[in-house]
């Protein structure tokens, strides 16, 4: 059986397991955001960073890409995700359908927001976002460079994200 995972944020630029082959995907009633704080890798307990996590919403979409795991790999790249992602307990774990684009369907491993856990910060302003983003840094790095790879990938496999495109903007002018 075909193991997929749904990359929507780092998983784009740096998926850390081997990939077989990509497609673009579309997720529904989920919405790509920066609704978690980081107190790990772009941010630590005393300045958190944000990073990207699928916040769900009836009538949302995300586009990112479908990676198909190497035959074989399973069980490694789960194990692997389950470390990356699941550090701190604030995404769940889940196996959703995504919408490849050639019309076929494949369920996928997806990491989404635990909007219950104390990580979670939803609906904050651009602007917060932003002023945040610029100062914050953590173990793997500047929180800036997080957003700007993530930007850069989503616009070379032709996707759009216009809320990531204006923050991009906005911390590239706030650290300039």
């Amino acid at each position: 059986m075909t193991m997929w995972v749904f990359g929507y944020g780092s998983l784009l630029w740096n998926p850390g397991f081997d990939v077989a082959a990509q497609e673009i995907a579309r997720l529904p009633d989920y919405h790509r955001s920066f609704c978690m704080r980081s107190i790990h890798h772009r941010g630590t307990e005393d300045d958190p960073g944000l990073v990207l996590a699928l916040d769900q919403a009836s009538g949302a979409s995300c586009a990112g890409l479908a990676l198909k795991v190497a035959a074989g790999q399973e069980a490694q790249t789960l194990a692997y995700l389950r470390e990356r992602e699941l550090v701190s307990s604030a995404y769940l774990e889940k196996v959703l359908e995504v919408d490849l684009t050639d019309g076929s369907r494949v369920r996928a491993v997806t990491y989404v927001i635990d909007p219950d856990h104390r990580q979670y910060c939803g609906g904050l302003p651009l602007e917060e976002q932003a002023q945040i983003i610029a100062r914050a840094v953590g173990g793997r790095g500047p929180n800036a460079e997080y957003l700007f790879n993530t930007a850069r990938h989503l616009a070379e496999i032709g996707l759009s994200d216009p809320d990531l495109d204006w923050l991009s903007a906005r911390v590239a002018g706030l650290l300039a």
